[in-house]
């Protein structure tokens, strides 16, 4: 951890996709770091799905949620970014961010350069970047041997997950993604999906080699409570080795888990749903060769939610060896 140590504006690499990213970012941009987040393209449902076929480019959605998390513009805008329409023909359930998105890579003539130009216009902490410039079909083979095509549909299934891959499984990397890596000081998955937020970005070809051969601190964000259709009954171990399984072993060092209690009211409100807390299992985690960090990290105004700024504070730890 001596290089990141030496650094005095630790430069941290976010890999995910999805509400629990934007959470933490949101509190992670408070800090004196340079963060890169690099951010899932498999979205095929909603308005960025929508997008994706009649555009053919990547969905912008995650990236949107991404960039508005980051930015350090007036609330109007950012509000502005996140507004879907409710009703208007071929408007409705659009998000206007995801329009703006779609305005850009016309104007500028590429995706990767449009998200840029609204970082610059937003002054967003940091940059933003799309795993791959291609649009990504996730595809999942299930225990029951069905193999279901989508993201979207993925969970709506409701079967056990074998494994998860991309479709076609020969995209590029965005070579800025890859650089960042290389250059990181320390490298955080997640918070997020595990199948459909966190896997799609290391199954593009590359990112996870560029992880693996990096010197930086690396460091895997588990999810409180598990996620109907994708980790029911899942520990945390369940979680780490499911990665490790579908990259070809250990990618990290660090777990960082919440260890408060659930009250009662609210695991019955997740329960309603499907959901239950991830099994902190510390144990098979030690067994496993991972050092865990864990904390009381949760928040619940209506949903639970990772505490942006504990959660920051420990990975700006981390990247710095503090």
């Amino acid at each position: 951890m001596e290089a990141a140590a030496n650094a005095a504006n630790p430069r941290i690499v976010v890999i995910g996709g999805g509400t629990g990213l934007s959470v933490m970012l949101r509190g992670l941009k408070k800090k004196p770091v340079d963060i890169t987040a690099i951010v899932t393209v498999a979205d095929d449902g909603g308005s960025s799905g929508r997008l994706r076929d009649e555009l053919q480019m990547p969905p912008p959605g995650d990236i949107r949620s991404v960039i508005t998390a980051l930015a350090e513009s007036e609330p109007l805008l950012s509000e502005m970014l996140q507004y879907r329409f409710s009703n208007g023909t071929g408007l409705a359930g659009h998000s206007l961010g995801n329009l703006i998105l779609a305005a850009l890579r016309d104007i500028t003539g590429d995706f990767v350069t449009g998200v840029r130009e609204l970082s610059r216009v937003l002054a967003v902490r940091g940059s933003v970047l799309p795993a791959s410039h291609d649009s990504i079909v996730l595809m999942a083979k299930m225990k029951d041997g069905a193999v279901v095509e989508g993201e979207s549909k993925i969970t709506k299934y409701g079967g056990r997950i074998e494994r998860v891959y991309l479709q076609p499984q020969d995209v590029t990397p965005l070579p800025e993604a890859i650089e960042a890596i290389r250059a990181a000081d320390a490298i955080v998955l997640g918070p997020g999906s595990l199948y459909t937020s966190v896997l799609p970005n290391l199954l593009v070809p590359g990112i996870t080699d560029a992880i693996r051969e990096s010197s930086a601190v690396k460091a895997y964000i588990c999810n409180v409570m598990t996620q109907p259709g994708e980790t029911d009954g899942y520990s945390v171990s369940d979680h780490v080795n499911a990665i490790a399984e579908h990259v070809g072993g250990r990618l990290f060092d660090y777990v960082i888990v919440n260890n408060s209690d659930i009250p009662r009211r609210v695991r019955s409100l997740y329960a309603e749903k499907g959901a239950d807390v991830v099994r902190l299992d510390l144990d098979a985690l030690a067994s496993l060769g991972y050092t865990t960090i864990a904390d009381e990290l949760i928040m619940f105004q209506g949903v639970l939610r990772h505490d942006a700024n504990k959660l920051s504070r420990h990975i700006y730890e981390l990247a710095t060896g503090r």
